[in-house]
């Protein structure tokens, strides 16, 4: 079976510390906008959660994992690509 490709947690980390580093501080001014950050903050670390559960699930039955970096490392036919982004839009794909 093909391993379930799921993004490097390094992602995420990257993203939380932008956000808790340096764009919460420089909305600290504007409550509203901060607000948004810290619901963003939260999300990232929802979404950090439910991808380790999803993790924990493939590891009971037993399915391989692959952890991807970027987009680049998806080795499909471009036929076979689904996402509704435009052409411009689709990531090289490497044959």
């Amino acid at each position: 079976m093909e391993p379930i490709p799921l993004p490097s947690y390094i992602h995420y980390e990257l993203l939380l510390q932008l956000l808790e580093r340096q764009t919460s501080f420089a909305a600290n001014s504007q409550p509203a906008v901060r607000e948004q950050v810290q619901q963003l903050i939260a999300t990232l670390r929802k979404a950090l959660a439910q991808q380790k559960q999803l993790e924990a699930s493939c590891e009971r039955a037993k399915l391989p994992i692959e952890y991807r970096w970027s987009l680049n490392d998806i080795r499909v036919e471009s036929e076979n690509w689904t996402d509704s982004a435009s052409a411009r839009e689709k990531p090289e794909i490497n044959h």
